[in-house]
């Protein structure tokens, strides 16, 4: 069986970190990469969309999805961390061929349907950031795939330090949005109460789960946290999960405060004035500044979606890499691979660009986001069933509680 992600396979070693910060701030990464998909351009066009329509009445959704992503993103480094199998191997291994050939085939249309929603979200940024046409703006993002072979070659630990810092651009952007838009605190918390106002708040808080809890993150997760290397003893392993459990759940809630910001920045700033129509993210890059009084808002804006754009599509390919080589036993040229993907992506939103001009780019973002919702069922169940097994994880399986817990979030999905 060859090791998943060969060329960083525990490549960090943690073995010589005495306790404390340290030996956390070894373990510390993996799940950065991972929060990326989190907020993705694919969430900011729901997130607009929610917060436009319906102000602060869909806060809870994205909390209740990120508490979701949380478990789901812990059973998979579990899975990772004790069976050193990430999820495509573990089917591999589990199921019969033509049932790993139909999982193969949903998880490349799930990364094909995210890809989509970074180069859209990317080629957005530029095109508002620079004033390129939105087409030629689509083409620039192939450059992106060159950028990543670079990283990948100078190590692990570069990429995710390129990521983390993506990932502050990002934050330290929408922090500087909430103190322009002022958002009224006690609605933000009222909008953590449940409740779903009519069938359209329904479809965008299906596309909020979709966009939240993605297919491609389970594979990357539990391939990534074999990049760590670490002492195999039961308190080792003991150890390792404990540490990778932080980790994620740092990540996470990060990702949850960026789509919270946009989501309430929209709110703020759309929702109040009676614009319940901002869907697009090129309608709200337009209106922020006149609404926010400067032109930092809709700058920063802009360079945050590019941000979000550019660490996504890092993380796509390598969930990518990690579901061919699962499934399939098959190793291509990483930039062969993100060549391909990136032009099944660019195809559609070219296509779309050509036949219905800009406008419609926020409905298909919204779209890819209901498409991967409805493929999640097919990475999450495979997962649950794997770290419920006591043979495969040597005495590591989660408990019944967690098992049921699991289950429920599973359905709900």
């Amino acid at each position: 069986m060859t090791k998943s992600l060969e060329e960083v396979h525990e490549s960090v070693s943690t073995e010589n970190k005495k306790k404390g910060f340290r030996k956390i701030l070894a373990f510390l990464g993996p799940a950065y990469l991972v929060s990326v998909g989190y907020m993705d351009p694919g969430n900011w066009a729901t997130d607009i969309a929610g917060g436009s329509q319906f102000g602060y009445t869909l806060v809870w959704v994205l909390l209740m999805s990120n508490l979701m992503a949380l478990l789901l993103q812990s059973l998979s480094a579990r899975l990772g961390i004790v069976t050193q199998r990430d999820l495509a191997q573990a089917s591999r291994e589990t199921y019969s061929k033509y049932i790993n050939y139909i999982l193969y085939f949903l998880a490349e249309i799930a990364i094909a349907a995210c890809d989509l929603a970074e180069v859209l979200g990317m080629a957005i940024g530029i095109n508002l950031l620079f004033g390129i046409p939105l087409l030629e703006a689509v083409l620039i993002t192939v450059l992106d795939t060159f950028l990543l072979l670079f990283l990948i070659n100078k190590g692990i630990r570069k990429m995710e330090a390129f990521i983390i810092a993506l990932v502050a651009i990002i934050g330290f952007s929408f922090i500087f949005e909430m103190i322009f838009a002022e958002p009224e605190v006690h609605k933000v918390l009222a909008g953590l109460i449940p409740s779903i106002p009519n069938s359209a708040a329904l479809y965008i808080a299906i596309g909020i789960i979709g966009a939240t809890v993605m297919p491609h993150n389970l594979y990357l997760h539990s391939s990534l946290v074999q990049t760590r290397k670490f002492d195999r003893t039961p308190a080792g392993i003991k150890q390792a999960l404990k540490y990778n459990f932080i980790d994620s759940t740092i990540a996470l809630n990060l990702a949850f405060f960026v789509n919270a910001a946009i989501l309430i920045l929209a709110a703020a700033t759309f929702h109040k004035n009676g614009m319940y129509e901002v869907a697009e993210i090129q309608d709200a890059h337009k209106f922020l500044e006149p609404l926010l009084g400067t032109k930092w808002a809709p700058a920063l804006f802009a360079i945050a979606l590019i941000a979000a754009g550019q660490s996504s599509t890092v993380t796509g390919t390598l969930a990518g890499q990690i579901v061919m080589e699962g499934y399939l036993h098959f190793r291509i040229q990483p930039w062969v691979r993100r060549i391909i993907t990136r032009l099944i992506a660019i195809i559609p939103a070219v296509i779309v660009i050509l036949i219905y001009g800009e406008s419609v780019t926020g409905k298909l973002l919204i779209l890819s986001q209901v498409i991967l919702s409805l493929q999640l069922g097919f990475a999450i169940i495979p997962l649950i069933h794997f770290v419920s097994d006591k043979s495969k994880m040597n005495g590591f399986h989660i408990s019944r509680t967690t098992q049921v817990v699991s289950w429920i979030i599973a359905s709900i999905i």
